[in-house]
């Protein structure tokens, strides 16, 4: 389906909850959080009836996302359920990768496709520090555990703040190339300050080009990660929001000043 740049659309992230077992700085900094109340998350059926609407549409690239995808419950459940819906070419899943080791086979069984792994250091306490309190060794265990599994080709998503050519990012560079793994680096965005740039080694952040649409584990259809525009899928139906994100999809990206990346996906 094609947007009114002529962009054609066959990609939909979809997060499945805002919870997450980290608190990384730049997604979840200090301060109080408001989450979504239990019912006011979609159902694995609503999920699944919006991605089929997207599929008839011409979507074929799902992504689950969060938060953390792998904290919500029977989670290897709705991938299965995912990959079940015809005409869905590459189904993946962007993990903190602490839980990975656990949920890698069972995943790739239900039909997971590929995962990408969010892992900004290799040293253990920079590691800890940056993400309140995680433990680097599970992240590692996870990216193991999902290579084993087929869950191919491994990406990194690494994100950097500052130079490209950091310690941190060296050493994530250097694990990444020892184990044969891609690398996406991801400058910091700021939502409401409208910063943002393209992913180098992703297609990310190139508005020109931009293929997605993203569904909030709320509901919500967002035509752009930096924009407040967004439309409910309980209110209007999955086909009539999937229709009015595509029909108002910003040429390129501004400011979002309602949501955070806890509860978009990124």
């Amino acid at each position: 389906m094609l947007d009114r740049y002529n962009r054609r659309i066959n990609y939909l992230r979809v997060s499945v909850t805002d919870r997450c077992n980290l608190r990384c700085r730049y997604c979840m900094p200090c301060g109080d959080f408001v989450m979504l109340r239990h019912e006011d998350i979609l159902r694995f059926n609503e999920i699944v009836d919006v991605v089929r609407e997207g599929v008839a549409m011409g979507i074929d690239k799902v992504r689950i996302t969060g938060g953390e995808p792998l904290v919500r419950r029977d989670i290897v459940k709705l991938t299965g359920m995912l990959a079940s819906v015809d005409g869905i070419n590459d189904l993946a899943m962007t993990t903190n990768g602490v839980l990975l080791e656990r949920f890698a086979g069972p995943l790739r069984q239900a039909g997971l496709m590929r995962v990408n792994v969010s892992l900004d250091t290799m040293d253990r306490a920079r590691f800890s520090e940056l993400t309140s309190g995680g433990c680097i060794d599970d992240v590692i265990r996870g990216i193991e555990a999902a290579v084993s599994a087929g869950l191919g080709p491994v990406k990194i998503n690494c994100v950097v703040n500052g130079p490209a050519d950091t310690n941190d990012v060296k050493s994530v560079r250097q694990f990444a190339d020892a184990n044969g793994l891609q690398i996406r680096l991801i400058r910091q965005m700021d939502l409401d300050g409208g910063e943002f740039s393209v992913v180098e080694g992703g297609e990310g952040g190139d508005c020109p080009l931009c293929n997605r649409l993203r569904l909030t584990a709320s509901g919500k259809l967002k035509p752009c990660l930096f924009s407040d525009i967004a439309f409910d899928v309980r209110a209007l139906g999955a086909r009539d929001a999937l229709h009015a994100a595509l029909m108002n999809k910003p040429e390129h990206g501004t400011a979002c000043s309602t949501d955070h990346f806890y509860n978009i996906g990124g």
